[in-house]
């Protein structure tokens, strides 16, 4: 693809720009199904981001779709549980409609059933992966603790762990019984949803790893350089229609369509790193940090501003102070593609400046507020 763009480059410079876009959208529009199935009060709901109803009762009885509130191609499917339906586990996963989904994840708050492990051995005959989550671990941690003010954290944990898997159901099926993720849905950042991250990391083809990735609260430094990085490697592509755009002979178009790619890159980063609006209030909820608190916490003006033209031109503003450096940098890139570039148009070397300033600015910002969140929380 990216030989096919550098042929672009030469031919046709405006088709280039469209060409390096509609990548961007393919990029951006990866569907990704995740589907949630547990018994009744096992804390699905709550790990479906808090969208679906909850209660003492088996709320779900057919599949309900819930889309991210961000990203619309990510979309959680809360299942009914195997047990609560008059389904075999192979009829349940035709009922459901498997083939939809991209991996499942088993939830429960106690220890995983026969029905649980018959689930799994159905969901591996389809050649889908599965994950069993132990949900609700900041509440067993809290009872046991009432009951032994002295008892060991991590010592607790390896005994939930042992009592979740009780049985070895998944023995008994005649295959290996998985790893057991302990989560607590409103505390992210604790135990091992991380854990749980790093095996998707692993496992998820990149296009889908990379859709999740942007997707995830900040649960960890290290997710938010993950973002980063992932953000960065979009920096080449709206620099390449940058400079593609630049040589349209029609006046003002070049920096119009400039304008226009740094406020959606812009809005991507503040998206994927926290600092919409909407998540800073979701962060504060569940933190039970003040909403100004974690804005204080926010020194760039990209991070504290409504993104428009105005703050658009002092970003570029900043950015003409780097320009020879960002050029250098170009220059010394093994992707020849950006000599190319350079050859096209001067502009394009400010485009990818301002494109790096904004990334590290909102990524020092969602790094702040990172920290400040988890100093509270862990001090609590």
């Amino acid at each position: 693809f990216f030989s096919k763009i550098i042929v672009f480059t030469f031919c046709d410079l405006s088709l280039a720009a469209q060409k390096a876009l509609e990548y961007l959208d393919r990029l951006k529009n990866v569907p990704l199904n995740i589907a949630i199935t547990g018994e009744s009060g096992s804390g699905k709901s709550t790990l479906v981001n808090g969208a679906a109803p909850t209660g003492a009762v088996e709320t779900t009885m057919e599949p309900t779709e819930y889309i991210h509130p961000q990203y619309p191609n990510v979309k959680i499917w809360d299942l009914p549980g195997v047990g609560t339906t008059k389904f075999t586990a192979d009829k349940y996963l035709e009922h459901v409609g498997f083939e939809k989904y991209d991996f499942f994840i088993i939830v429960s708050c106690d220890r995983f059933r026969e029905n649980d492990a018959k689930l799994a051995k159905e969901i591996q005959k389809m050649k889908k992966k599965f994950y069993f989550v132990r949900s609700k671990i900041d509440n067993s941690i809290r009872d046991e603790k009432d009951g032994d003010p002295e008892l060991n954290e991590v010592n607790l944990l390896e005994l939930i762990r042992d009592n979740c898997s009780k049985g070895n159901h998944c023995f008994k099926l005649g295959f290996e019984s998985p790893k057991v993720f302990l989560v607590s849905s409103l505390k992210l950042h604790l135990y091992e949803f991380e854990d749980l991250w790093k095996t998707l990391d692993k496992e998820l083809p990149t296009h889908q790893r990379n859709v999740m990735l942007l997707a995830l609260p900040n649960i960890s430094a290290d997710v938010i350089e993950q973002k980063k990085q992932a953000l960065e490697d979009r920096i080449k592509w709206y620099t390449l229609a940058s400079a593609a755009g630049a040589v349209v002979p029609v006046t003002g178009f070049s920096d119009a369509f400039d304008m226009a790619l740094l406020l959606e890159f812009a809005t991507e980063c503040k998206r994927s790193l926290g600092l919409m609006p909407e998540s800073l209030q979701n962060l504060s909820n569940v933190s039970s940090i003040p909403l100004e608190d974690l804005k204080a916490e926010i020194k760039s003006s990209l991070g504290t501003d409504q993104l428009n033209t105005t703050v658009m031109i002092k970003v570029l503003s900043k950015a003409a102070n780097y320009i020879t450096s960002a050029a250098a940098e170009l220059e010394a890139s093994p992707i020849s593609v950006f000599g190319i570039v350079l050859a096209m148009t001067s502009s394009s070397v400010t485009t990818y400046t301002a494109l790096k300033y904004i990334l590290t600015s909102l990524t020092q910002d969602a790094q702040q507020i990172f920290m400040k969140a988890l100093k509270l929380c862990t001090s609590v």
